[in-house]
């Protein structure tokens, strides 16, 4: 019996991949563009048509390592939305007061439709935008929690009680355990795979 030849003997190394941006379709670029800028701080990077009576396209971005972490185009026809949770781009912040200084700013701005999530490896505000875009705002918890999941997030109250009332429903729960275990554990994981084709 002759043996198979391994495809993926000489297959290339699967490359890392990182999201980079996104792209949305808008009926009111001006209106977008006040809303992401004046309630969640992006900066436009660049605006214009790419050719005569072609889509306007404005760039916007917080990184400056990124030119552009979201680009809006007109003329294009915004779909449908589905659920929030299930149809949204989300954000990550870097502490629980910027998640309440977001849910402040939203307030302000008059979004009335926030839902505040515990996801037990992350605390997350979900929105629309002006357009009806999902949007999630979140910060990262010191968990790893399987997924999904999902409870009522009370961000009055203060860190330590959040963290507590999140181990305090998860702990027991047989994946819950230190978010940077699971991240090493994955990484292993990653770098035994980026081999195979």
């Amino acid at each position: 019996m002759n043996a198979q030849p391994d495809p993926t003997a000489d297959a290339p190394a699967r490359p890392r991949l990182t999201l980079a941006h996104t792209t949305v379709a808008v009926r009111d670029l001006d209106t977008m563009l006040d809303f992401y800028g004046r309630v969640l701080g992006f900066q436009v990077t660049d605006r214009g048509s790419p050719a005569p009576d072609a889509p306007e396209m404005a760039f916007i971005s917080q990184d400056p390592a990124n030119h552009h972490q979201i680009v809006f185009i007109t003329g294009e026809q915004p779909p449908d939305h589905a659920f929030v949770m299930a149809d949204h781009l989300a954000f990550r912040t870097g502490s629980l007061d910027d998640l309440r200084a977001i849910g402040a700013r939203l307030a302000e701005a008059g979004v009335d439709d926030v839902i505040p999530i515990s996801h037990g490896n992350a605390w997350s505000l979900y929105f629309t935008d002006p357009e009806g875009n999902g949007l999630e705002c979140f910060v990262d918890s010191p968990f790893h929690v399987a997924q999904p999941y999902a409870a009522g997030l009370d961000l009055d109250r203060d860190d330590a009680e959040i963290e507590a009332t999140t181990r305090e429903a998860l702990g027991d729960e047989p994946d819950f355990q230190p978010l940077d275990t699971w991240q090493d554990a994955f990484a292993e994981r990653l770098a035994a795979g980026a081999g195979e084709g």
